[in-house]
């Protein structure tokens, strides 16, 4: 089954405990960023401290109710535009927000998780799988039928091989 709209946002209203992402590509191409990412392109920067919209407001409301989001972002160094762009204006705010964000080098070491795509996973029951082309412009969202033990056991993996945000990103320049 494809989820989009209204079944996907039900997604982040309905989960009871944790939603949680893996990210494994150096660019998503989203045509709503595009402005967002010439700014930042033209010198453009944030403070994340003030960044306050539906989706940082969510993320406030659901720690308040005892939920949690999260997500590891697999990268290599030197990071992508875009990437830079991602961390600096998106993965500050819903840190600050309270979003468990870790990053998974892989720069110098064997990626852990190659091979596997990138999937959101709700209250570790339900996978839907982000699909993309190889530049990272979105295809589809699609449910996985199946066992979702291999999911979790990916989660477990991406959790223990990588380290908070905030400690990757320590003198990094956006």
């Amino acid at each position: 089954m494809l989820l989009a709209g209204e079944e996907w946002a039900a997604r982040f209203e309905g989960f009871r405990r944790e939603a949680w992402r893996l990210e494994t590509l150096p660019q998503y191409l989203m045509p709503q960023e595009a402005e967002e990412l010439q700014a930042f392109r033209d010198g453009a920067r944030i403070d994340p401290a003030t960044v306050h919209n539906e989706y940082t407001n969510r993320l406030r409301r659901q720690v308040t109710e005892g939920r949690v989001q999260g997500r590891v972002h697999i990268v290599t160094r030197p990071l992508s535009e875009y990437l830079r762009f991602e961390f600096s204006q998106y993965y500050r705010p819903h840190l600050l927000a309270g979003e468990q964000i870790r990053i998974l080098d892989v720069t110098d070491r064997t990626n852990p998780l190659e091979g596997v795509q990138d999937f959101w996973m709700f209250d570790q029951s339900e996978v839907v799988l982000m699909n993309y082309e190889p530049d990272g412009k979105q295809i589809n969202r699609e449910v996985f039928e199946g066992d979702v033990a291999q999911f979790i056991e990916y989660q477990r993996i991406a959790v223990a091989e990588s380290v908070p945000f905030e400690e990757f990103v320590k003198g990094l320049e956006f």
